[in-house]
């Protein structure tokens, strides 16, 4: 028996039951809201698992409640199972959320007043007239669950104080009272359908009961149908007319879902008026597949399948021993998570498993074990796996020779190769003879990064996997990545880079970085081959750093790509031009880092470089000129930006040194501001 959900009165006590059935002994433990409720004065549990809070109570100096959810776990030896989440309610009556308002009928007319409040549990409405109950035995008078109260072919002696009283388990209360006034009428004239209140959206779960309100007025008086918005018939079983027009269905199904209309017809004509209104019926989750408990041996492969219906259509999740299962190694959730299978089975893969199915209309859950069962002794791991590159196509692999004791078992080896950052079902597999404890891969590619393991096999079947190696073929280092950097605040940037277009082409990325005026703000990051981003943090304000970035593999570091980041204008991106392979020990080049504050001063900046390159006593003794790198030509910014970085060089018959100078410009010039 698991808990139910379940309404509490405040400072009364309160049991949650929940009753397990397996081998002892089996311990009951309880949680609330997630979090393992302590046993003592306040809570107790019964020896049959049943929890007893001896005083529900909810403490507003302290903001805490024992309102909330409830699960109960029960453990033995073969595992934890978790039950269903009840939901525990403190009982309340707020105060009217609106009052009945007072109004006047013709006589003969309609007359329909309402109330609201919303209870815990949902209140008993009842009315009173002159502060007497309202007798129910007059057909005239039609009372809804929901705090309606209809008075149709209204007479003089309807008139009179109206109000509602609502009460539950928590409270009783009185809202404020109307006036009905009837007023006497004369000849009546012809009046064209009206609909006073019509049906509205309403969601209900299956078995529940629904009404949906319809009231008419008009002369003649105007006869109320319904139909289904589909053309579907809305059937006769449990369903009912409240009153002169209210439609009433009773344990409703899925299939009373849909959107139903209301028609107020004048007699003898086609005279109309019509209003409409969803119902949607809940299913809460059922299952149609329950997964069923296996027993398996170690390095077998078990599968659960698990299968939910319900409206809506339930989420389903997986907990072993209590926990959420996350999908692993050999651990994986297909098919919108219906099916779990577990391969490689270890000791520490036996457990119970539950399949929780949740949607908005309810919980539920089913639970299976997987038991692994003595098998026969398989191998042990190989040992030692180590790779040794032989040309840019092929790798050699050794390990080391297994215990005697293994080895009179051991009928082969099976490598598995497959490249960095490839998915399982990828890779390569060579066999590899009883006797053989070195091994050469032929036909792989060049400057690739591969992962390779190996499994030793008996007639049983195979060992656990060796440790894992990277092994990388010859052929070069990788080529000098591109990265570029965006600076988020003044203490702080960020630094992406491209992958390569073909897995195992990079093993690793090096990311380094230092301050230009402080070389002691420095740092070191690593990454592997899948990763392509990086947030730096805590850097010096408004400081200017070096970013240098390498690619390696197994045959070394690729070229480094470097590039200048100013942090003086927090939120700046830095340029995102081609990245500077210069070599900083070269005393013939030099770099200038000018920083400005507008547009018109970058501009400015340019002109007097331009000027300058013309004064030939200056710069050089022969003839030079001043020209854009090729490497930069046809950059742009952003549409609406200017550039935010210029290079220039000097071009001399006798001066061959370049002089390259970088004029960066700051967003606050880019916003308009100086």
């Amino acid at each position: 028996m698991e808990p139910r959900d379940v309404i509490a009165v405040r400072d009364r006590p309160l049991m949650l039951h929940c009753q397990v059935e397996g081998e002892g002994p089996v311990s009951i433990t309880w949680r609330h809201n997630g979090v393992p409720i302590a046993t003592g004065d306040r809570a107790a549990v019964l020896a049959n698992g049943t929890l007893l809070l001896r005083n529900f109570s909810k403490r507003r100096e302290s903001n805490e409640s024992d309102a909330g959810e409830y699960d109960c776990a029960a453990q033995n030896r073969f595992g934890l199972l978790i039950s269903r989440k009840a939901r525990a309610q403190l009982a309340s009556l707020p105060k009217f959320l609106s009052h009945p308002q007072s109004l006047a009928v013709d006589e003969g007319g309609v007359a329909r007043l309402s109330c609201q409040v919303n209870g815990i549990p949902e209140a008993n409405i009842t009315w009173q007239k002159d502060r007497l109950p309202l007798s129910t035995a007059d057909p005239r008078y039609t009372l809804l669950p929901n705090g309606v109260l209809q008075v149709s072919a209204v007479q003089r002696s309807d008139a009179g104080l109206f109000r509602c009283v609502a009460s539950n388990m928590a409270n009783t209360r009185c809202s404020r009272e109307a006036q009905l006034s009837v007023t006497v009428a004369g000849s009546r004239t012809y009046k064209e359908p009206v609909i006073l209140s019509g049906p509205q959206n309403l969601t209900i779960n299956i078995h529940q009961t629904a009404i949906l309100e319809c009231i008419a007025t008009g002369n003649p008086r105007p006869i109320v149908s319904w139909s289904r918005l589909d053309g579907r018939s809305i059937g006769v079983e449990g369903v009912q007319v409240l009153g002169t027009g209210n439609l009433m269905i009773s344990d409703a199904s899925l299939q009373h879902s849909g959107v139903y209309v209301c028609s107020a017809n004048r007699p003898g004509s086609r005279s109309r008026r019509t209003a409409l209104g969803r119902l949607v019926v809940q299913a809460p989750p059922e299952f149609v597949q329950w997964p069923q408990s296996v027993s398996r041996p170690a390095g077998g492969s078990a599968v659960f399948s698990c299968t939910a219906t319900g409206v809506p259509q339930p989420h389903l999740i997986w907990l072993k021993n209590g926990k959420l299962l996350a999908p692993g190694d050999n651990v994986k959730l297909t098919n919108a998570n219906t099916t779990l299978a577990i391969t490689r089975i270890s000791a520490e893969d036996e457990a119970i498993y539950q399949c929780i199915a949740e949607s908005g209309a309810g919980t539920n859950q089913a639970s299976a074990r997987l038991a692994v069962a003595p098998g026969p002794a398989l191998p042990e791991a190989p040992a030692g796996l180590r790779s040794t590159a032989l040309s840019a196509a092929g790798l050699r692999l050794t390990w080391d020779q297994p215990d005697p004791r293994d080895a009179q078992r051991i009928i082969g080896y099976v490598l598995h190769i497959r490249r960095l950052g490839e998915p399982d079902g990828a890779e390569l597999q060579e066999a590899v003879d009883q006797n053989t404890f070195s091994h050469d891969v032929q036909n792989l590619e060049a400057a690739t990064s591969y992962r390779v393991y190996l499994k030793a096999y008996s007639a049983e079947g195979g060992s656990p996997p060796s440790a894992a190696v990277t092994a990388t073929t010859l052929g070069g280092v990788p080529s000098t990545p591109s990265f570029f950097t965006k600076v988020l605040n003044q203490t702080a940037m960020q630094v992406y880079w491209e992958l390569p277009s073909k897995p195992g082409k990079v093993e690793g990325f090096r990311l380094q970085y230092h301050g230009v005026s402080n070389p002691d703000v420095q740092g070191q990051e690593v990454f592997p081959g899948h990763i392509n981003t990086h947030s730096i943090s805590n850097l010096e304000p408004a400081a200017v750093y070096e970013i240098q970035l390498v690619a390696f593999n197994g045959n070394g570091d690729s070229p480094s790509a470097r590039r200048l980041v100013s942090l003086a204008e927090g939120g700046a991106s830095a340029a995102a031009g081609q990245s500077c392979n210069c070599d900083q020990s070269d005393p013939s080049m030099s770099t200038l880092l000018v920083g400005v504050h507008s547009g018109l001063a970058c501009v400015l900046c340019c002109l007097l470089f331009i000027l300058l390159a013309y004064r030939r006593s200056f710069i050089c003794r022969k003839e030079g000129s001043w020209e854009t790198p090729a490497t930069l030509k046809g950059v742009r910014g952003a549409k609406g930006q200017r550039a935010q970085s210029v290079e220039l060089s000097q071009r001399c018959g006798s001066a061959p040194s370049p002089v390259t100078v970088m004029v960066e410009s700051s967003r606050s010039a880019e916003s308009g501001t100086g």
